[in-house]
């Protein structure tokens, strides 16, 4: 299944279905591509406005990085279930003789640190989109800011969301060093990102109310 091709209506029933893809990661994909393109309605509401001429090239390099990240977060709703599928095969490996459950050990050690990764990729691209999120929110029109500081809400939900499929997996890993490696990068991106975006609806609040 292309995620990215189903309407939202099947992407919801899928997501409700026994299945395990698409789970947690693309979904927090998915909430980000839906942040990320928030802020670009805020640009095309701008673009064109003789008030904001003075910026004009800056929406359109920031409506462009949009445009941008919106398709990478939604092919990451693909990448994340078919990083999910070697992590099924490995738990389901037999374990009934000792090389088997050698085998089983290594095989799903190399999954558990490959399914890290997507959702590792998600965090890094809402934190972009909260970025620019900030930027619509400081530069483009006043009466778009809301969806500034919507974008900035989905964007801060999906790179949260998205670091708890990197702590289940990192949890684990018997290579501990490698696995607070990987968590100490989630770490560092939540203590900034979720501060910025918090920053970012804190001056939205304050404009609109």
């Amino acid at each position: 299944m292309i995620y990215r091709k189903k309407s939202c209506e099947d992407f919801i029933q899928a997501l409700s279905s026994k299945e395990p893809v698409p789970g947690g990661g693309g979904a927090s994909a998915l909430v980000g591509a839906v942040g990320t393109a928030l802020g670009g309605m805020v640009g095309s509401l701008t673009l064109g406005k003789k008030k904001y001429k003075d910026v004009e090239a800056d929406i359109q390099r920031m409506m462009d990085e949009s445009q941008q990240l919106q398709d990478q977060l939604l092919d990451l709703t693909q990448r994340d279930a078919e990083a999910f599928a070697p992590l099924v095969k490995a738990y389901g490996m037999p374990k009934e003789t000792k090389e088997q459950q050698e085998e089983k050990v290594r095989v799903l050690e190399q999954a558990l640190n490959d399914a890290c990764q997507v959702p590792l990729e998600i965090m890094e691209k809402c934190c972009q989109g909260i970025d620019l999120c900030g930027e619509f929110a400081d530069q483009g029109s006043v009466m778009a800011i809301s969806d500034a500081g919507a974008g900035a809400s989905f964007c801060r939900a999906a790179l949260q969301s998205a670091s708890l499929n990197v702590y289940i997996n990192t949890k684990s890993m018997q290579d501990r060093t490698r696995a607070e490696e990987i968590n100490k990068k989630a770490d560092t991106l939540l203590a900034c990102y979720m501060k910025k975006a918090d920053e970012i609806l804190g001056r939205v609040l304050r404009t609109i109310k």
